[in-house]
């Protein structure tokens, strides 16, 4: 068990940082799914894309793993109306060439994000130091 929440620690890690950094890198995509009658579409953007990569590396340190988690489970509830929208505005082109489909949409809403706040939430647990990666002098191997 040790391996695999290592591995899904690692794998975490690096999917919110790379959906954090698309966040700038192709705001657009993300502009289009945010519902109307949230404010300042752009702020909103920038504040998902800002959070999405301080909770990854928040989740490589044990002190703040758990802190991390929580702020992931909760910035994932926050996306909860935006996926609501997706399956209102579905079918349509995401980044102009992802076709969402209503199904793609329902699946995202309703499979998907429960498991994805699931998967954090697992790292939200006291079961020990759990390090991604080796440190300078650090020989504790618990879970």
């Amino acid at each position: 068990m040790y391996k695999l929440k290592k591995i899904s620690l690692f794998i975490l890690i690096v999917g919110y940082l790379v959906a954090g950094a698309n966040h700038f890198y192709n705001p657009g995509s993300y502009y289009k799914i945010i519902p109307p009658y949230i404010p300042f579409p752009k702020v909103m953007n920038v504040l998902a894309g800002f959070f999405e990569i301080l909770f990854a590396l928040m989740l490589i340190f044990a002190k703040t793993r758990a802190l991390a988690a929580w702020g992931i489970i909760l910035m994932l509830i926050a996306f909860v109306p935006v996926h609501v929208q997706m399956v209102i505005d579905a079918p349509f082109l995401l980044g102009g060439t992802i076709k969402i489909s209503p199904m793609v949409a329902w699946i995202r809403l309703v499979v998907l994000q429960p498991l994805l706040i699931l998967w954090a939430w697992w790292y939200t647990k006291s079961e020990g130091e759990l390090m991604p990666f080796k440190t300078m002098g650090s020989s504790n191997n618990n879970v």
